[in-house]
């Protein structure tokens, strides 16, 4: 997760302004409102460029900017407008830009919060409420899709949608990945892997989650490309850390190593067992050169301390 800057988003009424700068205060970053810096640039109102240049040029400034932003890598907190993010390049350089927060609200909680508003252009109509129902609906999945963070505002204070999102800001994402026949816990080679089975492993992961406040994803697959597309998908996904036992992959799997290497977040490869002082096949390993710490030899307790790694480290980057 970017941590130094954020991305409001929403339908207009959603609280996005007040709310960013509620968090600049709060989280001691800068804060700009989009349509107030294209309203600055262009030297009059949305509402105005609305009746004077049309949308479709509106909608041009908008790309621009955030063009801008990204390529100039700002920082801070940015509010941008309600339709920004329909545009599909504009949702591509808003995930750029930084962490993006949906604010969420019910229609008729934007209806009562601007149905005195004569400056939103999108209003201007016989139906109000039922413009915004319309809008919101066609919206909704686009914001859900752009969004790491979502929070439904209509109950709440601003000082508590500020708390909500500082909380998930600070929460890390990480990824843990097992290989071959670690599903299988409890059932092979209990001599050498104990006897708690899998789903002993996950409540174990799980528990860790909720006592550090972070999410903690387990994946598991026997087979390698199905690992491969789950480490090319963090890339994607805002995992800030991965934990990985490849299993029996760990002796000859380039592909995986490969895949490991191309991720540059910080990774821990794990093994219950000591593999230095099994067979000599598994004292090798292909993929320990590209994590940053590999873990061997404690048991189920070795996911914990490689957890434990990765949220120390991620801290002081």
């Amino acid at each position: 997760m970017k941590r130094d800057t954020i991305v409001l988003i929403g339908f207009m009424g959603s609280g996005k302004t007040s709310v960013g700068v509620r968090l600049s205060y709060k989280m001691r970053m800068t804060v700009e409102d989009t349509d107030k810096l294209i309203e600055r640039r262009e030297g009059c109102t949305i509402s105005e460029i609305f009746a004077q240049k049309g949308e479709a040029y509106f909608r041009q400034q908008e790309t621009a900017l955030l063009q801008e932003l990204a390529e100039k890598e700002r920082k801070g907190i940015f509010s941008v407008g309600g339709g920004t993010p329909v545009d599909a390049r504009n949702r591509e350089l808003i995930r750029k830009l930084g962490t993006v927060v949906y604010l969420r609200v019910r229609p008729e909680t934007v209806y009562e919060r601007l149905k005195w508003d004569s400056t939103r252009p999108l209003l201007q109509c016989e139906d109000p409420l039922g413009k915004i129902r319309e809008l919101l609906e066609n919206r909704r999945e686009i914001y859900e899709s752009c969004a790491d963070i979502i929070v439904d505002v209509d109950e709440l204070e601003i000082d508590e949608i500020q708390e909500m999102i500082v909380k998930e800001m600070q929460k890390m994402k990480l990824l843990v990945i097992n290989g071959p026949n670690i599903n299988f816990l409890g059932i092979r080679e209990k001599s050498v892997y104990g006897t708690e089975d899998y789903q002993y492993l996950l409540d174990l992961i799980q528990k860790k989650a909720q006592e550090t406040g972070n999410e903690i994803t387990v994946f598991q697959s026997n087979h390698e490309g199905a690992i491969i597309d789950r480490i090319q998908e963090a890339y994607f996904d805002g995992t800030e850390g991965i934990v990985i036992n490849p299993g029996a992959y760990t002796h000859y799997s380039y592909a995986i190593r490969d895949a490991l290497a191309s991720i540059t977040i910080p990774k821990v490869e794990i093994h219950i067992s000591d593999i230095t002082s099994r067979e000599e096949f598994r004292k090798v390993s292909v993929t320990a050169e590209v994590c940053d710490k590999q873990i061997y030899g404690q048991g189920l307790e070795g996911y914990l301390l490689a957890v434990n790694y990765l949220i120390q480290t991620i801290k002081k980057m």
